[in-house]
């Protein structure tokens, strides 16, 4: 199944599309695992009805690596977004090759023509793309390119300085109002609990990713079901 299809059949159901995440460890909360395997917490995240399970796979700050996309695969039936930072087009070949369905794009990490490429290359790969933006001029940049995400990302936090910064679910609030009619919009990062979830859905967001709240809440589950619960508008 595609990442935008289920985000959509978890709207039909009255769900508030969730994408759960698998980090290793954050350059701000440090590690993330706590001496769970991510086999364990694909398994826990995969009994809730999430939308879809992101899995960072940055190696020199999120201790993550590609391989971890199969490690997680067998134990979940929804779509794997890889997020990391796509240096070429070996990136993207490796990405579809591993069985992930859609792939991060981080605006203000790439180049116009490999902005343009890589959407395009992930697209011929049978890939779905999030392009991911954190102002203004980079959603306008996104337009102005001709690109049309799959799934269009506000990261409420700054990754240019690995999202140690303080942001939150006040950008999306901001920013919705500037995204192309539409689009699926994807709230990211500083959501910390079921107001913060409900902030983004009334601002615009068709789904929210929530990472490190619920990796570090005592009971994970719980901490998605109390996301699902918000609903869908």
């Amino acid at each position: 199944m595609r990442l935008t299809e289920s985000i959509r059949q978890r709207q039909r159901e009255g769900l508030l599309p969730v994408l759960s995440e698998i980090k290793v460890r954050s350059p701000k909360d440090g590690d993330l695992l706590r001496g769970r395997t991510p086999e364990a917490l694909a398994r826990v995240m995969g009994s809730c009805a999430i939308a879809g399970l992101s899995v960072v796979t940055e190696l020199r700050e999120f201790g993550g690596g590609l391989a971890l996309i199969p490690r997680v695969l067998p134990h979940i039936t929804v779509p794997v977004l890889r997020k990391d930072f796509v240096g070429g087009i070996e990136d993207i070949e490796a990405t579809a090759a591993v069985g992930a369905a859609c792939m991060l794009l981080t605006v203000c990490k790439l180049s116009d023509a490999q902005l343009a490429g890589f959407h395009e290359a992930a697209h011929r790969l049978g890939l779905e793309t999030l392009v991911e933006t954190h102002s203004a001029e980079e959603m306008a940049r996104v337009v102005r390119l001709g690109i049309t995400p799959d799934i269009l990302g506000i990261n409420n936090r700054d990754i240019q300085v690995l999202e140690t910064d303080h942001g939150d679910v006040s950008l999306t609030e901001h920013l919705a109002a500037h995204a192309p009619p539409g689009s699926l919009l994807l709230s990211e990062s500083s959501i910390r609990g079921p107001e913060d979830a409900r902030r983004a859905r009334d601002a615009g967001a068709d789904a929210v990713l929530v990472g490190t709240s619920i990796l570090l809440a005592h009971d994970p589950a719980q901490a998605i079901g109390a996301l699902l619960a918000v609903g869908w508008r």
